[in-house]
């Protein structure tokens, strides 16, 4: 029995159990009609159910969370060592449903631009594609170091140039034009976001605006945030546009004059600034960097037989750390080397 399928066989000991907790603790974190429930993150629900009310016999088979790959606690993988200073990470097999590696998966943590994942997220739900969005002065109104993608005031943009923009470059205006176009302001929209965050049963997020720039009331997990990316990839729309590795924004000024803006993918899989272990093919992902966030990246990538992943790393000292832990991380939980 090879190294792959006697760690599977340990996982899948727990696997059921951990389905049924992770349910208990999505609807309570979802919270209940009339404010009944709150959910406190200061309590483990996990643990407080598993000790007080866990029975086996509950599990009557179909559940919310059988789909997802769940756990209570750290996952340990044997040969991978997390960085100390490392924020978090994790390995999730979503063919066996299976976390392989977990490591601060429940720690509070600024997301940086991996928030985007979430705006785009809302942005498939609830947007038509097609629609013409003209550009706000608010949207172009960032820092010289915070990441655009070119808009200008008065600019006319289809919302799938825009997602474009925010998924493979990263653009924080981008972001800012999209949620006022769906929701009318920043604030509406992040509403939005977190509603549907907690339909998702990411009850460790909360989100303040559509692009991640640092708010201390502005944060997510690990996990939920491969709750977030998960439910995203079920969207081929969303695969599609993170396997580019560049698109062509067509942008058309206040005075009709049309431009094109080049946008190439932040991640350095995709851009060809990094390599991923041999025997597996990352499809695309979405990066984040802030002084308070660290260095984040989360991908979906597949081994050589098609299995598919989604690898997370939050909080990486640089981009050479981020890279080399995330291709360790591959190269152990996936390929068993």
């Amino acid at each position: 029995m090879d190294r792959r399928k006697k760690r599977r066989r340990r996982r899948r000991r727990g696997g059921r159990t951990a389905a049924v907790l992770v349910s208990l603790v999505i609807l309570l974190g979802a919270g209940a009609v009339g404010g009944i429930l709150v959910y406190d993150h200061s309590r483990n629900y996990i643990t407080e159910y598993e000790r007080e009310h866990y029975n086996s016999a509950v599990y009557q088979g179909s559940m919310f969370a059988q789909d997802l790959c769940v756990t209570a606690q750290e996952v340990p993988l044997d040969g991978f060592e997390p960085a100390a200073d490392l924020h978090a990470s994790g390995l999730f097999d979503l063919t066996d449903k299976q976390v392989v590696e977990g490591h601060k998966l429940f720690d509070r943590l600024y997301p940086a631009s991996t928030t985007k994942v979430m705006t785009a997220y809302v942005t498939l739900k609830y947007g038509n594609l097609d629609d013409v969005v003209t550009v706000s002065e608010h949207a172009t109104d960032f820092n010289w170091d915070e990441v655009t993608c070119g808009l200008r005031t008065g600019d006319t943009v289809t919302l799938y140039d825009l997602l474009c923009g925010l998924l493979l470059h990263s653009g924080n205006d981008c972001a800012t034009a999209i949620a006022e176009h769906i929701s009318g302001s920043e604030e509406a929209f992040a509403e939005l976001m977190n509603k549907e965050a907690a339909a998702l049963g990411a009850t460790g997020s909360h989100f303040v605006n559509p692009h991640g720039l640092h708010d201390e009331n502005h944060y997510t997990t690990a996990y939920d945030l491969y709750l977030i990316f998960n439910a995203c990839i079920k969207d081929q729309r969303f695969v599609d546009i993170i396997s580019m590795d560049s698109y062509d924004g067509t942008l058309t000024g206040a005075d009709g004059t049309v431009r094109t803006e080049t946008w190439v993918p932040s991640n350095y899989y995709s851009s060809g600034l990094a390599e991923a272990p041999d025997g597996i093919r990352v499809f695309g992902g979405k990066t984040g960097t802030t002084d308070q966030a660290g260095n984040c990246l989360i991908i979906y990538d597949e081994d050589a037989q098609g299995s598919p992943y989604i690898t997370v790393v939050m909080g990486a000292a640089d981009r050479t750390q981020l890279y080399e832990q995330m291709n360790q991380l591959m190269s152990v939980g996936i390929l068993g080397s």
